[in-house]
């Protein structure tokens, strides 16, 4: 009778048993699938190839990258380094490099001359005396005797790499009464910068961030004067020199426009971070650029912005830095620049 009578327990038992079983089987397969979707996911990213130059100017791609931005709009950016504007140029031409991070304006309008559209600016970064970036320096040993650009006259000098840096410097020295044949002036990669002008190997030059900074921190070279396209090239000290930006391949928009889109979206959103918390931003400058760890809190931001949120009046800037560039040899014609920005 007891072994009759618990038959029905039994069997109570083992239906729990299984279907318990089914379920863990379940939600093992429910976890599989989901896992394998997650997979999957992750290796359907959009790749995006982006010729960066590691300078400050670059710091909203870097922002994007370790804030997870581009990551949250599935877009996995494949970092080229590439140091000037001309090798950029060459990369956006030849379909090596999909974005330039950052690109040279004037280099860049020089190949939408040559190519129409090959360098469309999704977002730029203004200068200023307040938003530094290119800067004439002298060594400390010469800072007595040098204390406006016109005292350059004589004194041997080096510039950022480039066409578009060689000819603004020569034209801002014009400007300032030198001519050419009154002072030397060689192009010198930007990681150089510093260790040439530590070496004596130069008076003074044309240099950027953050090798400005560093030189001043160690004392071998001081800013003669910063924002010179601004009061030299556009008339204002506050005017906006939008002297370089983001810019997209027409043919990575044309082909890939969701990809470009969102690529973009990433940009903003840094951009967006770095004007809200322009002190934690900074730290990306350190492992990203050249810009030493105890120098991240001293170099100078940039105005960075995206060209959809150009004003009449920043527009008007644009157009009369790229007229410049047409006037020094830069951009072989005159070019309207509203043709080659990318609004997102």
């Amino acid at each position: 009778m007891l072994e009759k009578s618990s038959q029905p327990g039994e069997l109570r038992e083992m239906t729990k048993f299984g279907r318990s079983r089914r379920q863990v089987l379940v939600a093992g397969l429910v976890a599989a699938t989901l896992s394998g979707l997650s997979v999957a996911a992750q290796a359907e990213a959009d790749k995006v190839k982006v010729g960066v130059f590691p300078i400050s100017s670059s710091l909203p791609y870097f922002v994007a990258i370790e804030k997870g931005y581009f990551k949250e709009l599935n877009i996995e950016p494949e970092t080229i380094r590439l140091m000037g504007g001309p090798p950029n140029v060459a990369g956006l031409m030849t379909n090596q490099i999909e974005v330039s991070a950052v690109l040279v304006t004037l280099e860049g309008l020089n190949a939408d001359v040559k190519k129409p559209g090959v360098a469309m600016y999704v977002a730029m970064h203004s200068q200023t005396s307040v938003y530094k970036m290119e800067q004439f320096v002298v060594r400390t040993g010469l800072a007595d005797k040098v204390k406006s650009l016109k005292d350059f006259k004589g004194l041997k000098l080096m510039t950022a790499p480039g066409p578009a840096n060689l000819n603004t410097a020569k034209g801002i020295l014009a400007k300032n009464g030198l001519k050419e044949g009154e002072y030397s002036i060689d192009q010198l990669d930007m990681g150089q910068h510093v260790n040439a002008m530590k070496a004596g190997t130069f008076d003074g030059g044309y240099t950027l961030e953050p090798s400005a900074t560093m030189m001043e921190k160690m004392g071998i070279a001081k800013t003669v004067e910063a924002g010179v396209i601004s009061k030299y090239v556009l008339g204002d000290e506050k005017a906006d020199a939008f002297a370089a930006g983001c810019a997209f391949s027409s043919d990575f928009i044309a082909k890939r426009p969701d990809v470009a889109k969102r690529f973009a979206q990433g940009w903003a959103k840094a951009v967006d971070y770095i004007k809200k918390n322009p002190d934690d931003a900074r730290k990306y400058l350190a492992k990203n650029t050249m810009t030493p760890d105890d120098l991240v809190d001293s170099v100078p931001m940039l105005g960075y912005e995206m060209v959809g949120n150009f004003t009449p009046a920043q527009l008007g800037y644009l157009q009369k830095f790229a007229d410049f560039g047409t006037q020094i040899g830069v951009v072989p014609e005159k070019v309207d620049v509203k043709k080659f920005l990318k609004a997102y």
